[in-house]
């Protein structure tokens, strides 16, 4: 257990001196039992047909449970009625919400900060989630909003070239963000981030000093053209769960060099177009549906790729109805659909008796 603590965080055990914050040493899921959910920044699949088991998620991963509680008084806060992914769970759990919130509440700034790692040419729809929920937050809190466009990240983990890169001159044209991104690499060792993202000894250095590079948007002294001089102003970071262990690092840094903790909200998972198990990726055509995708590519993906759940024949199919926990096509009205109401009768005629109709019409 000694050797384990040392691998984890970096340092010698002493008794009665715990690390400087537990969230360095709570699991990311490089380890895993039989039949557990593997989530990771670059991998994420389960076993179950209805995809991750995220109570088991925020149990691993240390965070907290986004609950009616907390989804009223982001309500009674904004004085807005809460976005469809608060009220049905998309956006499900948090680090440091309430505190947000407090601070908000006695007219103290936070700004926000969300990212994307191109690696195609086109967005699919499941790089939307962060997006949407993130301009929605903006819109409420009517704060400062920065974006990160992590394509050195899929250069360093791709076959890609650096021709590919959008803004390869970021670091250095912009020292106040390399400076933290040098104080990061500073306070943060080898065994810690081989212990969080399950680096090894063939991996190339960059990728072992990138969590730095993502790490620095969430300090407000990286933007002084935004903040000017201030490094007090909180960072919250809207994102699917699996970046998480990106921010369990900066949020054990963060005091160390001065600055607050980001928080953060964290998204369930967009389905492959094959179902739950596994989230869409722009690296696998057949499993997303692109932006730049026609209507008619579209009907043709969902018509032959999108998994229903339903029965072995289309008699017992219209007999029984589909399964909507396990519905791809109802999943994505459970993501772009407003009207709760609507949803509900669509999962209702979706579960019992089906029409005579082919199934694939309802998709």
């Amino acid at each position: 257990m000694k050797l384990d603590y040392k691998r984890l965080t970096g340092q010698d055990y002493k008794a009665g001196c715990p690390a400087a914050d537990g969230e360095m040493v709570v699991d990311t899921g490089a380890a895993l039992e039989d039949g557990d959910d593997q989530v990771d920044p670059w991998n994420v699949s389960s076993s179950s047909a209805k995809g991750v088991d995220y109570n088991k998620l925020i149990v691993r991963f240390g965070s907290s449970k986004i609950d009616q509680e907390l989804v009223d008084r982001i309500a009674r806060v904004t004085g807005k009625t809460p976005h469809r992914f608060l009220r049905r769970g998309i956006f499900f759990s948090h680090r440091d919400m309430h505190q947000i919130l407090d601070a908000y509440e006695k007219q103290k700034s936070f700004y926000l900060y969300t990212g994307r790692g191109p690696s195609s040419e086109a967005m699919h729809v499941g790089h939307l989630i962060p997006f949407i929920f993130t301009k929605w937050l903006q819109d409420v809190f009517d704060v400062p909003l920065v974006i990160q466009m992590t394509d050195d990240e899929k250069y360093l983990w791709k076959d890609l070239s650096l021709d590919d890169l959008a803004d390869p001159k970021l670091l250095t044209t912009s020292p106040a963000f390399y400076r933290n991104v040098v104080k990061v690499q500073k306070h943060v060792t080898f065994n810690q981030v081989k212990g969080i993202f399950g680096f090894t000894d063939s991996d190339c250095i960059g990728k072992v000093s990138f969590p730095a590079v993502q790490a620095a948007p969430s300090f407000s002294s990286s933007f002084p053209q935004i903040f000017g001089e201030r490094t007090d102003v909180q960072c919250l970071i809207p994102c699917a769960i699996d970046q998480d262990p990106y921010f369990r690092m900066t949020r054990d840094v963060a005091p160390r060099i001065g600055y607050p903790k980001p928080a953060l909200l964290h998204s369930t998972f967009f389905p492959a177009l094959q179902g739950a198990q596994t989230k869409m990726s722009a690296s696998d055509a057949n499993s997303s549906i692109f932006l730049t995708d026609s209507a008619k590519q579209i009907k043709n993906k969902i018509n032959k790729h999108a998994f229903s759940g339903g029965k072995d024949t289309v008699e017992e199919h219209r007999k029984c109805g589909g399964n909507p926990d396990v519905d791809v096509s109802f999943m994505y009205l459970s993501f772009f659909l407003e009207d709760d109401e609507q949803l509900e009768k669509i999962r209702q005629v979706r579960h019992g008796p089906r029409s005579s109709r082919d199934p694939a019409e309802d998709r």
